[in-house]
């Protein structure tokens, strides 16, 4: 079954992704602001990402609890535009708390707000991610999460700048003081983003229901009729799970500790690298991931062989050269920057390993990531943070594999699937919070402390070749589908 996207129906549901980066890579300035100011451990001043990424669990929790309790899924009931849109106002509900958190510099009001801005994303996940691979045709199901993904990393490479001049704006030459009540600002204008976007999904075009029944039986990949009784019961999933929890887990927790690194690691005339030049650095991890996920997502488009080859060198550097305009326009400095232009090489060449095939994807850059992470950690100065940085690179394509692999052949259990594999989302938080703990100076220290996403990715690369075997098994071949489905 062949099936065009439908990408006026997509270009609406990618907005919600936009919000999700926004919010989930500027928690990585809140972090150092406000260990500096409030005189945080290292580990404290990641709760902010446990907070923010343990509401995803909570979310889905109840999402499988309600369902349960009403004989069904609440999506299939209430629609899933409509439930995306009821998670936009679930947020914006939260991103007023950051006013009273920013007057009065509370750190636990400001986590709380958070917690409930992870909430509504909980659910604006459980719909959007199941809605933009079935939007086309399920072979290029991954692809299209690449570019949903390319436009969340959009709003994670926007989201560390903008904040930041929030934050540092007013700040005049050579004093550190941040002024965290100036933080209330943007998230204020996030909320209304929120409601305003909820107004237009609620009116969209966009499927409020998703078949997975005997319609679509002829699908060779996620969509085929489930014969098990419960979706925790296909091993793909269960391990899919894991897979979800370690891939963010390492995402978060090489992001929020990298400001700490270059602080304790890297100096700028001799002195500490100070807080505030760190936010372009933050937000080049992030546009790692957009330079990834603009690049995988070329083989969604129905462009020649010929023209897939050229965009997978260009979608690269064209996201690099978004990340520089932006961070230009913030006036920062950009010329330390130029030499990534050669790390991108190592994302274009795995790219072109990988096929467009799930599963190999998800092995080459997992191998990738550990030795990014390998090098930074016995490197030191700006070698190490580049390195550290490209991990943004290698993750950038995880998480459709993972999705992808996860649900496929689960049918009519695909939504029970979806709310578990966010369930694991909560992984962004307790390995940061890990990584925070082992990073103290009575441990490992920071350096030695991203040891944590190494392992991370070693499970990563064995859930890859575990995933292929088992899918396999169940007549689902990604090798055979390459041809019709892969770029």
């Amino acid at each position: 079954m062949s099936q065009q996207t439908k990408w006026s129906q997509f270009a609406v549901l990618v907005s919600v992704f936009f919000f999700w980066g926004f919010v989930a890579a500027s928690n990585d300035i809140l972090i150092p602001v406000f260990r500096e100011k409030l005189h945080l451990e290292p580990w404290q001043s990641q709760m902010i990402s446990f907070a923010f990424y343990v509401a995803y669990t909570v979310g889905s929790v109840i999402y499988y609890l309600v369902s349960k309790a009403t004989g069904g899924d609440i999506l299939n009931k209430i629609g899933y535009k409509n439930g995306i849109a009821l998670g936009l106002v679930i947020s914006a509900l939260g991103t007023l708390l950051f006013y009273p958190a920013a007057q009065s510099e509370s750190f636990f009001i400001m986590i709380s707000g958070l917690f409930i801005v992870g909430l509504g994303f909980s659910l604006q996940q459980t719909a959007a991610n199941p809605l933009a691979i079935v939007m086309g045709d399920p072979k290029t199901g991954s692809q299209r999460l690449s570019m949903a993904g390319g436009i969340n990393n959009l709003g994670t490479t926007l989201g560390p700048v903008v904040v930041s001049l929030a934050i540092f704006g007013s700040v005049t030459e050579g004093s550190k003081v941040a002024d965290i009540g100036a933080v209330k600002v943007p998230y204020l204008v996030l909320g209304a983003a929120f409601i305003l976007v909820a107004v237009i999904f609620k009116f969209s075009p966009i499927p409020n229901q998703i078949k997975h029944d005997e319609e679509v039986e002829s699908d060779p990949l996620a969509f085929t009729p489930a014969v098990k009784s419960s979706a925790l019961k296909y091993s793909q999933l269960w391990l899919g799970m894991i897979g979800i929890f370690i891939y963010v887990g390492v995402e978060v927790a090489t992001a929020s500790n990298l400001p700490q690194f270059m602080s304790e690691h890297v100096k700028e005339n001799g002195l500490p690298f100070p807080t505030e030049k760190i936010a372009p650095f933050v937000s080049l991890y992030w546009a790692s991931l957009m330079m990834g996920r603009w690049t995988s997502s070329v083989g969604a488009f129905g462009f020649s062989a010929s023209v897939k080859s050229v965009l997978r060198f260009i979608m690269p550097y064209l996201a690099f050269g978004v990340f520089l305009l932006i961070n230009k326009i913030a006036n920062h400095d950009i010329t330390p920057f130029y030499i990534y232009a050669a790390v991108i090489v190592a994302l274009i060449i795995g790219d072109l390993l990988s096929k467009g095939n799930p599963a190999r994807q998800l092995l080459i850059f997992s191998l990738c990531g550990m030795t990014a992470l390998i090098i930074g950690m016995l490197s030191n100065g700006m070698v190490s943070v580049y390195a550290f940085t490209s991990v943004g690179l290698f993750c950038s394509t995880l998480w459709p594999c993972i999705f992808t692999l996860a649900i496929a052949g689960l049918g009519r259990h695909t939504n029970e699937g979806a709310s578990f594999l966010i369930m694991m989302i909560m992984g962004g938080g307790f390995i940061s919070l890990l990584q925070g703990w082992l990073a103290g100076g009575n441990l490992l220290g920071i350096q030695a402390s991203f040891i944590v996403g190494v392992f991370c990715f070693a499970y990563l690369a064995f859930y890859a070749i575990r995933a292929k075997a088992i899918l396999k098994a169940q007549g689902i071949d990604y090798d055979k589908l390459e041809s019709g489905g892969g770029h």
